[in-house]
């Protein structure tokens, strides 16, 4: 996609620090924050909508960067919480999951 800015990213036509990248997959901070860490697990191939998304081994690999980032950044102690936002709620129509943390874990009752 030509105007697509995760696209952009992707092709290096954009200059972006990674806290991870593969072949596949590119994961970066978010310009706006919305917690101390605010991470976008972004495909490289663009694919505007989780609907779009028929690739298994994508959707998989997807899932490991974001186990790996969690793991690294120590949130699975500290709380997280992913979000997929679709449907044209996304500002950028290109898929991507947003890591945030730390959530203060649910206190149980």
């Amino acid at each position: 996609m030509d105007n697509c800015i995760f696209c952009k990213i992707a092709k290096k036509e954009i200059p972006k620090e990674f806290i991870y990248e593969d072949e596949d997959v590119m994961v970066f901070p978010d310009i706006h924050p919305v917690k101390p860490i605010h991470l976008l697990v972004v495909p490289k191939k663009h694919i505007v909508d989780l609907l779009d998304l028929d690739e298994p081994l994508l959707l998989e690999k997807l899932h490991n960067t974001l186990k790996i980032v969690i793991r690294e950044k120590n949130l699975s102690e500290l709380g997280y919480r992913t979000v997929i936002n679709g449907g044209g709620a996304q500002e950028v129509p290109h898929l991507h999951i947003h890591l945030m943390g730390p959530i203060q874990p649910a206190q149980t009752l």
